[in-house]
């Protein structure tokens, strides 16, 4: 069973900076896929990075330039940099792995920005 924890939200105020973490459970090798998505109340989730073993790390134009996906393989760990924040930003932020195993969800953890 593969299971991603998120951790590192919380409450910033506009302009700063968060780090957030995923733990994999399994291997990263496992997946060809590792994800970040987002979803604000009243709102669908979104996707707002993401890096694939055979491509470029790719991100929406919303955060391009603030947020930063990386990948510990000799951790099984996922960061997603985040700076500059925006109170736009606001969401619960969520871990996501597609690999030969299946596609994985974390449980989620809320980034709140103040302006």
């Amino acid at each position: 069973q593969v299971q991603l924890v998120e951790s590192g939200g919380g409450l910033v105020q506009a302009a700063g900076s968060l780090r957030l973490s995923c733990a994999a459970s399994g291997s990263l090798f496992s997946f060809r896929t590792m994800s970040w998505y987002r979803q604000a109340p009243g709102h669908q989730r979104e996707w707002v990075a993401v890096h694939s073993s055979d491509s470029p790390v790719n991100y929406p134009d919303s955060v391009k330039g603030r947020f930063t996906i990386a990948r510990d393989y000799t951790k099984n760990m996922v960061y997603l940099h985040m700076n500059n924040l925006k109170p736009e930003d606001t969401a619960v932020y969520y871990c996501n792995a597609v690999g030969y195993l299946g596609e994985f969800w974390g449980q989620g953890t809320q980034v709140t920005v103040s302006s």
